[in-house]
């Protein structure tokens, strides 16, 4: 079974671009980069899209389809009807290199900056020991494949190119958190993520959430628990007395 979809792809560079429109042939069982890549096969070689293992678990196809962030390799074309029009573009909250392909490089300068795993000093290579509740606590963060939808999604780095300088985003917040719950972490990243990653920023709307593939709580199980360690840290009473007590920075 197939049928002719109408598609609307976006076609330009970093000086500009339109979306051009589409007739072609779509069958049973495929998804959106299928449709792209019949695209390139029969219509338009020198269109430009990244993509890898067209599996879902390399985060290469980040898109728009509709206007919502999606992986071009799990978005089925059965949740269109036949006669809609599927409008394809690079994902907004980034400059685009060439039609489908968006330069991601903020993301890679934010994840340069957030300060990596810092082993305990009295502890060697092998002789590090967890529980499994603490692994299973932080693993969930693991999953991500680094697509950056939720950083596409979030509307503090979308609608304001001016608090990309300031804004780390929902993954590397996520991920700061991540070695925050790590057991076995020596380092401190709480007044770093609130000071220099800007999590005062994020009002938790839940839209990252929302479009992880992997599925995971972002939001509730990342980025609360750390606002509530800043909070827990700067407003506390008992705390704020404590370090006035002892003499500590923090």
């Amino acid at each position: 079974m197939s049928y002719k979809g109408h598609f609307r792809v976006w076609r330009g560079d970093s000086e500009g671009g339109s979306l051009e429109d589409f007739e072609v042939e779509v069958y049973e069982g495929e998804v959106v980069l299928d449709i792209i890549h019949r695209l390139q096969a029969t219509q338009t070689p020198d269109l430009a899209v990244r993509w890898n293992c067209k599996a879902g678990k390399c985060g290469s196809c980040s898109a728009e389809v509709n206007g919502q962030p999606r992986l071009l390799c799990m978005t089925r074309m059965s949740l269109f009807s036949e006669d809609e029009v599927v409008t394809v573009t690079p994902m907004r909250a980034f400059s685009v290199i060439k039609d489908l392909v968006p330069d991601v490089e903020y993301n890679y300068q934010k994840a340069r900056e957030i300060t990596a795993f810092t082993p305990p000093a009295d502890l060697a290579p092998g002789e590090y020991r967890m529980q499994q509740a603490d692994v299973e606590r932080s693993q969930e963060f693991r999953k991500c494949i680094e697509c950056f939808l939720c950083q596409d999604t979030c509307h503090v780095i979308r609608d304001h190119e001016e608090n990309k300088a300031a804004f780390a985003g929902p993954r590397f917040l996520m991920r700061a958190a991540e070695l925050e719950m790590h057991p076995l972490d020596a380092g401190d990243r709480t007044d770093a993520v609130q000071d220099e990653h800007g999590l005062g920023m994020c009002n938790i709307t839940k839209c990252c959430t929302d479009v992880c593939p992997e599925n995971i709580k972002i939001t509730d199980n990342a980025l609360i628990p750390m606002k509530e360690r800043v909070a827990g840290r700067r407003y506390d009473p008992i705390v704020w007395l404590g370090n006035k007590l002892f003499k500590r920075d923090r």
